[in-house]
């Protein structure tokens, strides 16, 4: 067995490369299954998509800065206030909290209430304040 692997590594570590290369996809979708955008990406879709963008931070956090017209509902509240954002069940959600943890109990929220183009902003409000884009304040 030691002889075989000896023998063929570069194409053992051939097919394990490409065997992650598609995995990929899947291993970059956050645990909740939404696709984790970058704060580039996330401009584009802003551009592009006009997308609803949903901070769920605490109002102390989002009164600090956030991304201009952001709808702000902390995701303590999320479930008792769908109704307020049920018309972007089918239309993209931009989801962003402050570092992206609390973005996935948002998403799975929103998943079991069949909103259907989720993006979780990867890093948070932390990744698009790195990337130098702007905030404002409340």
């Amino acid at each position: 067995m030691f002889e075989f692997v000896k023998q063929n590594a570069l194409l053992i570590g051939l097919s394990a490369g490409s065997g992650i290369a598609l995995l990929w996809p899947l291993l970059s979708r956050g645990a909740s299954g939404v696709p984790s955008i970058s704060a580039t990406e996330a401009v584009l879709l802003l551009n592009r998509a006009k997308p609803l963008i949903l901070d769920v931070r605490d109002a102390a956090e989002f009164a600090g800065g956030h991304i201009q017209g952001a709808k702000h509902i902390p995701v303590a509240e999320l479930a008792s206030r769908l109704k307020e954002i049920e018309k972007f069940k089918d239309k993209p959600v931009l989801v962003c909290c402050q570092t992206g943890t609390r973005t996935r109990a948002a998403c799975t929220i929103l998943q079991a209430q069949q909103f259907s183009n989720l993006h979780n902003l990867q890093g948070g409000l932390g990744g698009w304040i790195e990337a130098k884009l702007p905030l404002v304040k409340a």
